[in-house]
C-alpha cells in the first residue's frame, strides 16, 4: 500500500495523469488507502517571541485546520543548508492548500545567536517562510530534539504525525505532507 502511495506522489509532483484523471493535483486528490501515519500526540506550543518574515509570534493553537512542518535548523548547519531548498519548494507549491511552514532556529555555535546574523542568513538563504529565534532553545527541548535538521509534521489538530531527522527522503515527507493535506 505505501509504495502504491509513493507512486501516486510522484505522479503528483511530475503533474503526470493519473488514469481517468485529465490532472491529479493535491486540491483533487482523493484520499488513497494507504498506512496511516504514526500519531506522536500533541505538538508542544510554540513560545518564541523573536520571529523573522511574520507580522508576529505564530502559536499552533492559532494555526489549527492547517498542516504544519516544523524545522530545527542553525543556519551555519550545511545539512540544514541542504533542506531549505526542499523546504521553499513545499512552501510555495503548497501553502495556498493549508502548509505552514515554520524554521526553528537553534544556535550551535555563538554567532548563530546574534539576531542580526540571523537576519543576514534568512535573506541569504531566501528563506520565505517565518523563522522563530530559540536561542535558549525552548522548543527545541519542548520537542525533545537532538539534531539539525530535523523536521516535525504537525496534523490540522496539532498532533505530530511525521518525524524525520538530517537531510533525505524528501519524496517520502513529501508524501507524508500531501497525505495531511489530503486528510485536512
Amino acid at each position: 500500500m505505501r509504495r502504491w502511495f509513493l507512486i501516486l506522489a510522484v505522479l503528483i509532483l511530475a503533474g503526470c495523469a493519473a488514469p481517468g484523471r485529465s490532472q491529479v493535483t493535491p486540491t483533487t486528490l482523493q484520499s488513497p488507502v494507504v498506512d496511516p501515519l504514526q500519531d506522536y500526540g500533541p505538538a508542544p506550543e510554540l513560545t518564541n517571541q523573536v520571529w523573522l518574515n511574520a507580522g508576529q509570534p505564530l502559536r499552533l493553537a492559532d494555526l489549527r485546520g492547517n498542516v504544519v512542518l516544523l524545522e530545527m535548523w542553525t543556519f551555519g548547519c550545511i545539512n540544514c543548508q541542504h533542506v531549505i531548498p526542499s523546504l521553499t519548494g513545499w512552501y510555495n507549491t503548497y501553502a495556498s492548500q493549508g502548509l505552514v511552514i515554520i524554521g526553528d532556529h537553534f544556535p550551535e555555535f555563538a554567532n548563530e545567536r546574534d539576531l542580526e546574523n540571523l537576519k543576514q542568513a534568512v535573506k541569504q538563504l531566501a528563506i520565505p517562510y517565518p523563522v522563530a529565534q530559540d536561542n535558549d532553545g525552548v522548543t527545541w527541548r519542548a520537542y525533545d530534539n537532538q539534531y539539525w535538521p530535523s523536521l516535525f509534521l504537525i496534523d490540522n489538530m496539532g498532533h505530530i504525525r511525521y518525524k524525520h531527522v538530517g537531510e533525505g527522503d524528501y519524496q517520502e515527507t513529501e508524501a507524508a505532507i500531501i497525505s495531511l493535506l489530503v486528510e485536512n
